[in-house]
């Protein structure tokens, strides 16, 4: 979500999701974060497909661009990417390989893997940046639970293909 190779860094870049190849396009850029942003200098990457792995390469490519940036990769569990396309865990590889700090927070699949790696990424955050609809699953139970810790939110809500908000 941040910044892009040749955009400034404090730049939010919205994407619309190919329904076929589920690739993520860009199709509108916006700077309404440059305020949150500035003060945050470590991003925490839960290891997910899609925006979260797209704010990851961001991250390393605004490392390697003399940013003074840190990426911390939160894993469910060893293994989790191994069902993925070829292009998925390549991507998701590369973006462990070039961490600052990775961590697995299970030993193995669980129930409540993924909800425990996304507790510990709040408990380890100073404020939770989501892209998030409203609806039930991952993002609605952490957003709640960053609430019920004090933890700030922004929440990026994307309305339509080419409005966005802040709430």
């Amino acid at each position: 979500l941040y910044g892009c190779h040749g955009v400034s860094p404090l730049t939010l870049i919205v994407v619309e999701r190919c329904a076929t190849s589920h690739h993520y396009y860009p199709i509108g850029v916006y700077t309404p974060l440059a305020l949150t942003v500035t003060r945050f200098r470590t991003f925490i990457y839960g290891t997910a497909r899609g925006v979260d792995l797209w704010v990851a390469e961001i991250v390393l490519d605004l490392r390697a661009n003399g940013a003074a940036i840190r990426l911390i990769c939160a894993s469910p569990y060893r293994g989790f990417e191994v069902r993925w396309s070829q292009d998925w865990q390549e991507r998701y590889r590369r973006v462990m390989k070039q961490a600052d700090l990775v961590r697995f927070i299970c030993p193995s699949y669980s129930r409540d893997c993924f909800q425990r790696r996304n507790e510990w990424m709040v408990d380890h955050a100073a404020r939770v940046i989501a892209v998030y609809n409203g609806e039930s699953g991952g993002t609605r139970n952490t957003v709640a639970y960053a609430k019920r810790n004090g933890v700030p939110v922004v929440n990026v809500l994307l309305k339509s293909n080419s409005d966005i908000f802040i709430k």
